[in-house]
């Protein structure tokens, strides 16, 4: 897909300086299997409101919605449940053995997340944190979008284990690692990098300083 349906629910670019008037936007971002649901976790106990591009990613197709008519016209009725739920490990066996399959998926879907996800950033009281926990930051260059860009990283191992503890083969897991932007590529926008390779403790005391040294309110 391209850019410019993403775009279209988004402000253009945030101002270089530091927000006045407005929530501080934070980008969260990491690869599959990263990590980057614990630093949103993390930081959501620290006092930042988080919206999960995932949640509303199921909000958005939910029974009765116009994104789930979309997808099942796409797709094939076969990938909803008897509820009427979208059966999402079908599709996504479907989507990720199908560039322009998924490219599709993205047509329906991206501008749908975008529209729910920046009403409820700019929800966020001023002087307030607003992370954004978006695993496409990279891949939409939504990058100009945040005053801090921060990037969850893990060794690529540590990450296949995770996946696969998630019920994924090897072979699914690496194929989804490979459709997302490298490491480097998500390093070439990032303000802070994240290392989540070692323990919980060692995550938790990276979040606890960069809520300290980069992201806490004035008036903490």
């Amino acid at each position: 897909m391209t850019n410019a349906s993403h775009a279209a629910h988004r402000p253009r670019r945030l101002p270089a300086h530091s927000p006045e008037g407005r929530a501080l936007y934070v980008g969260l971002t990491g690869g599959i299997g990263a990590g980057k649901s614990e630093v949103a976790r993390l930081l959501a106990e620290h006092g930042a409101v988080v919206v999960d591009a995932d949640a509303v990613s199921r909000e958005v197709v939910a029974p009765g919605t116009q994104g789930l008519a979309e997808i099942a016209a796409e797709f094939g009725r076969q990938l909803l449940a008897s509820d009427g739920a979208l059966d999402r490990a079908a599709l996504g066996r479907i989507v990720f053995a199908d560039p322009v399959r998924r490219a599709r998926l993205e047509e329906i879907l991206l501008p749908r997340i975008a529209e729910q996800a920046w009403a409820r950033l700019e929800a966020v009281p001023a002087g307030q944190v607003a992370v954004y926990d978006v695993p496409l930051l990279v891949e939409e260059q939504m990058q100009d979008l945040f005053d801090v860009v921060v990037v969850v990283e893990a060794e690529l191992e540590t990450r296949l284990a995770r996946l696969m503890q998630r019920g994924l083969s090897r072979e699914q897991a690496l194929a989804r690692i490979a459709v997302q932007a490298s490491d480097a590529e998500r390093r070439a926008v990032a303000d802070v990098v994240l290392s989540n390779s070692g323990t919980r403790g060692q995550l938790a005391d990276a979040v606890d300083a960069l809520w300290i040294g980069r992201l806490a309110p004035a008036a903490d």
